[in-house]
């Protein structure tokens, strides 16, 4: 081309010939498509004539040329009754045309094989095998097309109640294409024109609007499903992937424990990367295996990514990360409590008391910790990140303080020198 033309349109034009037969699966011509090439018709109304012979003649010259008849109905069986003198409905016959159409069907004719008998649907849907419409469900006939589209028929037309119809003029819009021209077309006409195209497909997918994985038995042609089955033994593997793309959708989600395991490992150089672009694109490695038996939003909310995290670290990956951004801090007293690590520095907290007698400020590898100092009445009076010079200095004014407040806690002078403690003093000493 020496302009190309746009890949949309480009790729619809190939689908449509692939569909009639025109273009082989590596894309080449094929011998009906050199017999269609010959024909001075457009492909469509070419490969009818080809396959349903001398009889569609007459439906073809109809397609090709200008409706006879202005404001007519959508139906197309109307057009052929003015061509046989037979149409008596609403609108004008433009007569012009009909003679048009007229001398154009001996001319068609010529050459073309006799072919057993075949209903006008049948051979309508040989040209627009992309324009088979299923009625959707709802008091509106609109209309998902074989080709994936969608397309809506007025209501008050005759046409609007039929299950399956095949439309030979759209007004091109592309989201939804008001039908101009149809014919209704039945269950077995379907069949019998596209058996080779009609099958039972397992379909296992997320869905976003309904926020699980779907598993279903369909018998499609095209974008349409003809029945539709519950997929009770669906494969795990199946319904995991599915979900995988849910997880893709909803995002990811941590738990406290999950979240502290992840900022550990952002803290030592070497560990696997867990930032959620990575986690997100390597999904499919460390997260998929762990996916049995999620399968919604509300199991994936209740999904903990601790255990899928853990796994990404071999075992020598865990001892390095324990020892240099440990999970747990032990106070003075043996208590393990959990380090922060979502902040600008890991932190702890816990009473002021507990922390009596420390004379070298806790830390994470090279990291002094922040610790929180809590009141006994679990109010934080100190924020750290040096508790020596904190003994040293501001103390002595939390101690005048806190002494007042809660005077059954101990206040040493001197915390360097006290034991650490969670008692208060009984009532009376």
């Amino acid at each position: 081309f020496l302009t190309p033309p746009p890949a949309c349109a480009l790729a619809e034009a190939r689908a449509l010939l692939h569909g009639l037969g025109a273009l082989g699966a590596d894309g080449r011509i094929t011998p009906h498509g050199r017999a269609l090439s010959a024909l001075p018709l457009h492909p469509r109304l070419g490969h009818m004539l080809l396959t349903a012979g001398a009889q569609a003649a007459p439906v073809a010259a109809l397609l090709a040329g200008r409706d006879p008849i202005r404001g007519a109905p959508v139906d197309l069986i109307l057009r052929l009754r003015a061509i046989a003198g037979r149409y008596e409905g609403p609108g004008t016959i433009n007569h012009t045309a009909l003679s048009q159409i007229k001398a154009e069907i001996p001319r068609l004719r010529k050459g073309l094989p006799k072919v057993g008998a075949m209903p006008l649907a049948a051979q309508v849907a040989l040209a627009y095998p992309d324009r088979i419409g299923l009625r959707r469900k709802g008091d509106d006939p609109r209309y998902i097309l074989s080709g994936g589209k969608g397309a809506i028929l007025d209501a008050a037309a005759p046409l609007a109640g039929r299950r399956l119809i095949v439309a030979t003029d759209l007004d091109g819009d592309t989201r939804a294409a008001r039908i101009r021209q149809a014919v209704a077309l039945s269950d077995a006409e379907l069949r019998d024109v596209f058996a080779d195209q009609i099958a039972w497909q397992d379909i296992c997918l997320w869905s976003r609007r309904e926020g699980r994985v779907l598993t279903r038995k369909q018998e499609r042609f095209g974008a349409l499903v003809r029945d539709d089955r519950v997929w009770s033994d669906a494969p795990d593997d199946a319904v995991s992937r599915a979900m995988l793309d849910g997880v893709r959708q909803l995002g990811l989600r941590f738990s406290p424990a999950a979240a502290r395991v992840r900022a550990r490992v952002g803290l030592i150089e070497d560990l696997p990367a867990m930032d959620d672009a990575t986690l997100l694109e390597t999904a499919e490695d460390w997260l998929l295996p762990h996916l049995h038996g999620v399968r919604s939003t509300a199991d994936w909310k209740r999904f903990d990514l601790l255990t899928p995290l853990r796994a990404m670290l071999d075992w020598n990956q865990m001892q390095r990360l324990d020892k240099a951004a440990p999970a747990h801090f032990e106070t003075p007293l043996g208590r393990q409590i959990p380090i922060d690590y979502d902040g600008e520095a890991p932190g702890i907290t816990l009473r002021l008391q507990e922390m009596f007698g420390v004379t070298v400020h806790p830390t994470v590898g090279r990291t002094p910790l922040r610790v929180t100092l809590l009141s006994p009445g679990q109010k934080p009076v100190q924020v750290t990140q040096d508790i020596v010079g904190f003994w040293a200095t501001s103390y002595a004014d939390v101690r005048r303080d806190m002494r007042g407040r809660y005077p059954r806690h101990p206040w040493p002078e001197d915390p360097r020198q006290a034991d650490p403690t969670l008692r208060a003093k009984r009532r009376g000493t």
